[in-house]
């Protein structure tokens, strides 16, 4: 095994990520298969086969689970109905929604539908593939200083808005905040006993969830002109973190969010 195959290579590991049908969440995915990882694809349905079809042209395998991550039951079953017969290394939270509204007139259908999906099924989600990953390294006892195989990995996708307020977005700032404290928390409990749990902040990427911002002339440019790199970041500028934070490179990196946004936060 070459130096680079030993720190960041994926192979034998396997994989679940939400949000992986297109974007960020789709280049992340195809990112840990081109490592060596085998992928399960978490979809409202299984229609879209693109991502899947993108792994297995890299060789690896994919497997689409369906699950509604609006729906807090479905979220519920989904880890404990997956690991009956597969064993997680690495869980990737990336599927969210957006909504956008005047703060003074935001309703509270919308409030509770993004945090619902970006807030309390990252929650269900850690929680449960954390337990399944201490179960799985023996851990759930409490083995502080145990020496393990290797280490799970938990990736929570966050946003800069986790550490500003962003316009018209309260409820996916406050989501992201929580977020934030989900990561810590969580990396608090598990770091000592072979779970990693992490985040990856992006920047303005062009993605469909950032459609009105890119087509709002003004605001885009406002945007641009404050990036350093002088650019909107794309899915592809995701792949070296994703690897970093899932392979053994990041096994002392735990509660910690990797901001991916071209220089935005050092502006």
């Amino acid at each position: 095994m070459s130096y680079l195959d030993e720190l960041f290579g994926l192979t034998g590991k396997t994989a679940l990520i939400t949000g992986a049908t297109r974007g960020i969440g789709a280049d992340m995915a195809v990112a840990l298969a081109k490592a060596g990882a085998d992928i399960i694809l978490v979809q409202r349905n299984t229609t879209n086969t693109d991502t899947k079809g993108r792994i297995e042209a890299v060789g690896r395998k994919a497997d689409i689970v369906v699950c509604d991550l609006a729906d807090a039951k479905a979220v519920g079953e989904l880890i404990p109905s997956v690991t009956q017969t597969r064993v997680l290394d690495i869980v990737v939270n990336c599927g969210g929604i957006q909504r956008r509204h005047p703060v003074e007139v935001f309703p509270d259908n919308d409030w509770n539908e993004v945090l619902q999906v970006n807030l309390n099924t990252v929650f269900q989600i850690t929680r449960d593939a954390g337990r399944h990953m201490l179960e799985s390294r023996g851990g759930v006892a409490g083995a502080e200083g145990k020496e393990w195989k290797s280490n799970g990995k938990i990736i929570n996708i966050s946003s800069l808005v986790a550490f500003q307020g962003g316009l018209n977005v309260v409820a996916y700032a406050a989501a992201k905040h929580g977020v934030q404290g989900i990561v810590k928390s969580f990396s608090n409990g598990w770091a000592a006993k072979g779970v990693n749990v992490n985040a990856i902040a992006p920047g303005y990427i062009a993605t469909d969830m950032n459609e009105a911002l890119i087509a709002d002339k003004d605001r885009s440019r406002q945007i641009l002109e404050r990036i350093p790199a002088g650019r909107w970041g794309t899915p592809k500028d995701f792949e070296g973190a994703i690897v970093y934070l899932a392979s053994a490179a990041s096994d002392y990196v735990s509660g910690e969010c990797v901001v991916v946004d071209g220089g935005w936060m050092g502006r």
